[in-house]
């Protein structure tokens, strides 16, 4: 990612935590609850992995192209599964967006040269590629959405002077929490395009 050392080891950070939360809530959960905790897994490991500054490892120039099979994998896997529930379209949304990062991040991608991206998709009149500012836009509002769908939850786990009982991986509040970070972090990232 683009930007500076400390704030990459910091997202790097916060993305692996959220991650192997994930993998722990795989434990704890059954059939589309452990779907759902793999598929957030992957994601974080993967933002983890292209978070890393580009000063300190600089990946190899065929790496952004096994981002791009991973997550178009991903992204197949979730629009395959969007047909049971709707919750896997934001799965989908995710891994489109990791494809687009790893192939705008690419070298020779061209991408932010001349007001256009890679693929062609030109930029809007503030010079921030269409696609780019969609995918901003979308994270803006899942993050608000998260973000307020956790307050009645973790108020609702603390109401009876304890949490809501259980493991780890099985508090409700801490999966939405994983995911409020994850869409934070992925903002963040496509802000760096």
């Amino acid at each position: 990612m683009h930007g500076s050392a400390m704030s990459g080891w910091l997202l790097m950070a916060l993305c692996a935590t959220t991650a192997a939360y994930c993998l722990l809530r795989t434990r704890s959960e059954t059939g589309e609850g452990r779907r759902t905790a793999r598929a957030e897994a992957l994601m974080g490991f993967g933002m983890a992995a292209m978070a890393v500054p580009a000063a300190v490892v600089t990946p190899p120039a065929w790496g952004w192209a096994v981002y791009a099979a991973l997550f178009g994998a991903a992204s197949l896997r979730a629009l395959w599964f969007s047909r049971r529930g709707t919750h896997h379209l934001h799965h989908l949304v995710g891994s489109a967006a990791m494809v687009y990062m790893a192939l705008t991040m690419a070298p020779g991608s061209g991408a932010a040269h001349g007001g256009h991206t890679g693929d062609g998709v030109t930029a809007t009149a503030g010079g921030v590629p269409l696609l780019t500012g969609l995918l901003l836009a979308y994270y803006v509002v899942y993050v608000l959405r998260s973000g307020a769908r956790l307050i009645p939850v973790a108020a609702t786990a603390t109401a009876g002077g304890g949490t809501a009982g259980g493991s780890w991986g099985t508090r409700p509040e801490l999966a939405l929490a994983c995911r409020l970070t994850m869409g934070m972090a992925m903002f963040a990232m496509l802000l760096t395009l």
